[in-house]
């Protein structure tokens, strides 16, 4: 079986190395971390992510991307979306004869705006096709991946035969893998539920109640939509597993580490004091300074994405912003 490389040993690559490594694929995964190669390599297991799941033997870890890569056919990043124009740039000397590409970051990049998929494409030029370079998103928190609960995800490629290779490699009888040709709507879905998640978290932290955290997904769910459609996406993608069904996940589980920043934010921590005490990335803080970046160069109001930016990075109280969403301007919920 052909052997696949993942870079990225936090706890979704883990987890896919679970999922890899059950179906027979040899995999390596590249770690920075000295002691996460060593516990991989002796005890089948990953210290710092994942503790309690048992990686299967054919999986084993290396602190070389070269030697991570050497004889691979398919890489999977799984390194937070800030990170990975790095590691691509470090990857890219030791990218030949590979099959696909594929990468399951959620976020957009700060400044240039590009979404997983395309900074691969930017980084990887003249080292491999667009057409060989997909996405896997979805909704799909590691820790319930990682034991085998059933979850369903999407698997989207700027080529129809690289999507289909992914959901072949991929699909498990606990782990189900749709198909969908919209990758731009895939990508801005993936990213954008975690702005709502660390807004959902505010409300449940600040005790606002029920009705406001319907509210808040509903219109998460619209502003979701208004920038995917805006750059091109298909508004029926935004209904399926990449948007409402991310949407639900991450702002209500327990294991969603954006609607954890969101709920101490809440009950009134700053988010120096948040951030400092995680060692797992909340991927929302950064997209959302993005989202904000490209609301403005485009001229796109996004009333929530503002006010968790507002409350994020200039200390607005949670309350107040939420004061500020309801008392807007009176609007039709759906233009016709």
């Amino acid at each position: 079986m052909k052997k696949i490389s993942i870079l990225g040993a936090g706890s979704f690559g883990t987890a896919m190395a679970v999922v890899l490594g059950t179906k027979g694929f040899p995999v390596t995964i590249w770690a920075r971390e000295d002691d996460v190669v060593s516990g991989i390599n002796k005890n089948h297991q990953n210290p710092q992510y994942l503790t309690n799941v048992r990686l299967p033997e054919g999986v084993i870890a290396s602190g070389s991307i070269e030697e991570a890569l050497h004889g691979a056919e398919m890489i999977l990043f799984a390194t937070p979306s800030h990170a990975l124009r790095d590691v691509a740039n470090q990857a890219k000397p030791f990218i030949t004869g590979f099959e696909v590409i594929v990468t399951v970051s959620k976020g957009i990049e700060k400044d240039s705006l590009m979404t997983p998929t395309q900074i691969l494409v930017d980084a990887l030029d003249g080292a491999i096709l667009e057409d060989q370079i997909g996405v896997l998103t979805g909704p799909s928190h590691a820790e319930e991946v990682g034991q085998f609960k059933p979850t369903t995800v999407v698997a989207s490629a700027y080529s129809k035969r690289a999507a289909r290779i992914i959901q072949e490699t991929f699909m498990t009888p606990r782990f189900r893998v749709y198909l969908n040709h919209d990758i731009i709507g895939a990508e801005i879905g993936g990213a954008l539920k975690n702005i709502m998640a660390i807004a959902s978290g505010i409300v449940d932290g600040a005790e606002l109640g029920d009705n406001a955290k319907a509210a808040l997904m509903t219109r998460g769910l619209h502003e979701m939509k208004r920038m995917g459609t805006a750059l091109g996406a298909s508004q029926d993608t935004f209904s399926g597993l990449t948007g409402m069904g991310d949407l639900i996940v991450t702002c209500t589980s327990e294991h969603s580490r954006n609607r954890y920043v969101g709920y101490n934010i809440g009950k009134g921590k700053t988010l120096d004091e948040i951030i400092s005490g995680m060692n797992m990335v909340a991927e929302g803080v950064k997209t959302t300074q993005s989202v904000c970046q490209w609301a403005e160069r485009n001229n796109i109001e996004m009333p929530i994405t503002s006010a968790v930016h507002k409350v994020l990075f200039d200390k607005m109280n949670p309350k107040d912003a939420v004061n500020e969403l309801m008392t807007r301007n009176a609007k039709d919920e759906i233009m016709i």
